[in-house]
């Protein structure tokens, strides 16, 4: 348990590569990207409103001995993208993507900059609410 902790530690100062290969300013920590993504995981409502929320496990709040087979059950579920809970943590992800986009622009006052992520996601997100939320967020560019 202490060493997988401390691994989890590790990703406060572990910058997510995406922004880093792009020489953002003081990009996010993967720690930071996870936080608000279990947050958008919380308060985000589904479409459908048929999602089991136990299943959109962004990062567990406490780990046994037998949630490590669970988390890279979930890890591979995301990865395969075979399950509705599965479709939407990646919606939720690539808003958040273009959500830190927006901000790194504003931040550096240089819009378009980033342009190459909103484009990554251009008809990708297929969630209704998070689509709301990605329209929303690119009109107002």
């Amino acid at each position: 348990m202490i060493k997988f902790l401390s691994l989890v530690g590790q990703l406060k100062r572990t910058k997510r590569s995406g922004w880093v290969l792009r020489g953002v300013n003081e990009p996010e920590s993967v720690s930071d990207h996870m936080y608000r993504m279990a947050v958008m995981a919380m308060v985000c409502k589904d479409a459908s409103s048929s999602l089991d929320r136990n299943r959109l496990k962004i990062f567990p709040h406490l780990i046994d001995v037998n949630m490590g087979q669970e988390l890279i059950e979930l890890f591979e579920e995301y990865e395969a993208q075979s399950s509705p809970e599965a479709r939407y943590v990646k919606d939720l992800d690539r808003f958040d993507m273009i959500l830190q986009a927006q901000h790194y622009e504003d931040e550096e006052s240089n819009p378009g900059r980033l342009q190459e992520f909103f484009d990554s996601v251009e008809g990708k997100i297929q969630d209704k609410e998070i689509v709301r939320l990605a329209d929303e967020l690119t009109s107002n560019r």
